[in-house]
């Protein structure tokens, strides 16, 4: 059986996410605000004609596949990124927080768009908050580091959005953050996992010191119907 996480959007769309699903059987997405992922049964060859039908005109999707595909007739390919998927394996967790995470709430939302708008750690929409447990930390009022987390396939749980602002980078506050999510994950009975660009060196390397390690290939791409 295939595991889970080789095709974690619709799985997420089947069990943790259900909540947020539209589409058939075979073909499942989210609202545009919630996230662009959409996701297609193991071997269904039909789901980008599926979605010709059901959405207008200049629809941005995004689509995640441990394979390398050709851009599907009647799409325009926005971006292809190579990326790798990566789960918690030996974690080893802090003696202590540096500075506490806060809970983000529908508030901060701008700031929220605003860092990840600047910081590009993937797409980042008005709802996405509502995937749950968003956390940042904050310097002189601003929001300058958070994250949360994304999708929930069957018992794993994706960290995302791990992001910081350029001008507080190197302060350790994306580890804290990281290793906060981790203990809130953990302590549901759930296994984190997350997705990085393969070629982020320097959040890879902080990855893998923290305990995780590549459990496959994950290639993300960003289209639009023409």
């Amino acid at each position: 059986m295939e595991h889970v996480l080789n095709n974690p959007v619709y799985h997420a769309l089947l069990s943790g996410d259900a909540a947020f699903a539209f589409g058939s059987d075979d073909v499942k997405f989210f609202d545009e605000q919630v996230s662009p992922f959409v996701g297609f049964a193991n071997e269904y060859e039909s789901g980008f004609e599926d979605l010709q039908k059901l959405f207008s005109p200049g629809r941005k999707i995004l689509y995640a596949s441990p394979k390398k595909i050709e851009t599907p007739t009647d799409w325009k390919l926005l971006a292809e990124i190579a990326g790798l998927q990566f789960v918690l394996d030996n974690y080893v967790p802090p003696e202590e927080y540096k500075t506490q995470p806060v809970t983000l709430r529908q508030k901060d939302i701008e700031a929220m768009i605003k860092l990840t708008a600047l910081t590009k750690p993937g797409p980042f929409g008005k709802r996405t908050i509502e995937f749950g447990y968003y956390f940042g930390i904050f310097q002189n009022e601003q929001l300058v580091a958070m994250t949360g987390q994304r999708l929930h396939v069957s018992n794993f749980t994706e960290i995302s959005a791990v992001c910081t602002h350029p001008d507080h980078a190197g302060k350790g506050f994306a580890a804290t953050l990281l290793h906060h999510q981790i203990d809130l994950i953990l302590k549901m009975g759930q296994n984190p996992f997350l997705h990085v660009r393969a070629d982020n060196m320097r959040a890879i390397e902080l990855y893998e010191r923290i305990g995780f390690n590549v459990s496959r290939p994950m290639n993300f791409y960003f289209l639009q119907k023409k």
